[in-house]
């Protein structure tokens, strides 16, 4: 038996195996659930992919971010589904499902932390941990009303979890409210290697601003009036590059080529079958040429750079989370598509940089939720952690 009741398809049906956890601690009284790409002791890791979980067997240890939180005092709740082999955003397993959206139960969860941000979303838990490599935690809190943030690259440990790319991949987790994630920050952050000062520069920039659609703009103006309100006025930044089709591409070059060297072997061996859109993901990034990964270093590099010198210590971007609410469950794929490659150019922003942001449930369209985020500084992460914290009950 499942250790809880899933009114929403957000967990693997895995056997009842119980996990220990400290009797007090940070998080004493908070209950959590893990993505289904970190090693849980008594359970199998499935990777939202058949084979995978076939070949899986039950893992006799438990990811060290994983055990922290158990340490803490958190109950361990199950593990949730997450998109094949986390390459996708839409939140649509072929395999196992879809969860369901607690915030907009007709529009899709979005992925790759699927599972994770709908426990959250539909109350079956107080947080969820999720990855995020190209916007797998983001894309989902924006769809699903809730906290999502995406930590300065390297600063949680995924030891014991299944790469995707593993110089872009992160750790990050959701929950609904900013008192819960604060304790968490708590335990995964703790105190902040450059923390941001008390008064900070807001900054907008002006390229990613011009990706929105007039009615999605209008749907962010009033949070974006109360950050201001509580930050300071946001002052006109340069654009974060001379090319956002570069830094797509470059950034899809990246993740190809990764991807393709951590799964081509398993891929081409044993030919699971995929999903719609993983399989013509994995395809395409087979293709990526050592020459394109190397230039696509070279960009990031230099990317990290130009950004790092826009924010200095004290600069904090604000930008939407992604381009409009979560498309339907019954968009055809060639939309969904359409709308993961127009995220990317936002969400890779942070992904190229390594750089944390956070996106935060301060606004709606349609009856949906729409995120706004705060990057910051490598290092900032649990200083855009306070300021979610003042933000979400000033802008409500």
């Amino acid at each position: 038996m499942p250790l809880i009741e899933d009114t929403a398809r957000a967990f693997m049906p895995y056997p009842d195996a119980p996990l220990p956890h400290a009797a007090a601690g940070p998080l004493a009284g908070l209950s959590f659930a893990v993505k289904d790409l970190f090693d849980v002791a008594g359970y199998p890791t499935g990777c939202g992919q058949p084979l995978k979980l076939a070949q899986s067997g039950l893992r006799s240890s438990t990811a060290p971010t994983v055990q922290r939180l158990l340490d803490a005092g958190a109950r361990f709740v199950g593990k949730t589904l997450t998109d094949e082999l986390a390459f996708s955003m839409n939140g649509q397993n072929a395999h196992f499902g879809s969860p369901l959206n607690g915030a907009a139960p007709e529009r899709i969860a979005g992925g790759s932390s699927s599972g994770s941000a709908s426990a959250v979303s539909n109350r079956l838990c107080d947080f969820a941990l999720g990855t995020d490599t190209g916007g797998s935690v983001r894309a989902p809190a924006s769809h699903n009303g809730l906290i999502g943030l995406r930590p300065t690259h390297g600063r949680i440990s995924l030891q014991g979890a299944m790469d995707l790319a593993p110089s872009l991949d992160t750790c990050g987790w959701f929950s609904r409210d900013g008192a819960t994630y604060a304790r968490v920050a708590d335990v995964l952050l703790g105190d902040d290697p450059a923390p941001l000062p008390a008064a900070v520069r807001l900054l907008l920039p002006p390229d990613l601003w011009a990706l929105l659609q007039p009615e999605v703009l209008a749907a962010l103006a009033p949070a974006r009036a109360a950050v201001e309100a509580l930050l300071g006025a946001a002052r006109p930044a340069p654009p974060v590059t001379d090319s956002l089709d570069a830094m797509y591409w470059h950034f899809r070059h990246l993740q190809g080529r990764e991807a393709w060297q951590v799964h081509g072997a398993f891929i081409e061996r044993h030919q699971p079958p995929l999903g719609p859109g993983v399989a013509q993901r994995f395809a395409w990034s087979r293709s990526v040429t050592a020459e394109q990964y190397a230039a696509a270093l070279e960009f990031r590099q230099a990317f990290r750079a130009q950004l790092a010198q826009l924010l200095g210590s004290d600069g904090v971007l604000l930008l939407p989370t992604m381009p409009d609410i979560a498309p339907r469950t019954d968009a055809d794929e060639a939309s969904l598509e359409d709308y993961r490659n127009r995220a990317i150019r936002l969400l890779s922003t942070s992904g190229l940089s390594g750089f944390p942001q956070i996106s935060l449930p301060l606004a709606s369209r349609l009856g949906a939720p729409l995120g706004l985020s705060l990057l910051g500084p490598p290092g900032s992460d649990r200083s855009l952690v306070h300021l979610a914290g003042l933000l979400l009950p000033a802008a409500r």
